[in-house]
């Protein structure tokens, strides 16, 4: 059996190991999930500053809960930072019988589904992700760790790619 033909590497090793596969791009998502990742931090952070630092500063003393808020609001910046840097990590492709999805910033992963495995597509959205008009897809597999989600889609694209996941994967055979 012959190895397949792969494309001319046009970067780094990494960019190549976590290319799109051939003939696809990768899809990312929505420039709202940013927008959700900042809120979430700020709806912890700021009550960490405010109620810790005060909290601490009257238990033990007033420096430490200066400490205990100064360390909360960089940590909120730090998140604040990395929320688009995030967001630019999430990516996922249709292929002809997988579906590829990669993530993350510090420790990336690329996953590759079989559309024959997919035994439950999903879109969830809880009360902030409603209010900015956004929906997580999750796949569920046969193996519980090969479950995969994909975040920040609109939700008009969230049921789309739900209904194209769900067709495929009854159209594929499971290889079992």
């Amino acid at each position: 059996m012959a190895a397949p033909v792969l494309p001319e590497p046009k970067g780094s090793p990494v960019e190549t190991a976590f290319a799109a596969p051939p003939g696809t791009e990768w899809c990312r998502v929505d420039p709202a999930f940013t927008r959700y990742r900042r809120l979430l931090a700020v709806l912890t952070a700021v009550p960490v500053a405010v109620l810790g630092g005060t909290g601490t500063g009257l238990w033990l003393h007033w420096s430490v809960g200066v400490a205990v808020a100064v360390i909360a609001l960089l940590a909120l910046a730090v998140a604040w930072v990395a929320s688009e840097r995030a967001r630019t990590a999430w990516g996922y492709a249709e292929g002809d019988s997988d579906f590829y999805l990669t993530f993350g910033t510090v420790i990336r992963q690329l996953l590759v589904i079989p559309y024959g495995r997919m035994q439950v597509v999903d879109v969830t959205a809880n009360l902030l992700e409603q209010a900015l008009g956004i929906a997580t897809v999750r796949v569920r597999t046969a193996a519980s760790t090969a479950d995969a989600r994909v975040p920040g889609l609109r939700l008009a694209d969230a049921a789309a790619l739900r209904d194209r996941l769900a067709e495929r994967g009854e159209t594929f055979p499971t290889g079992l």
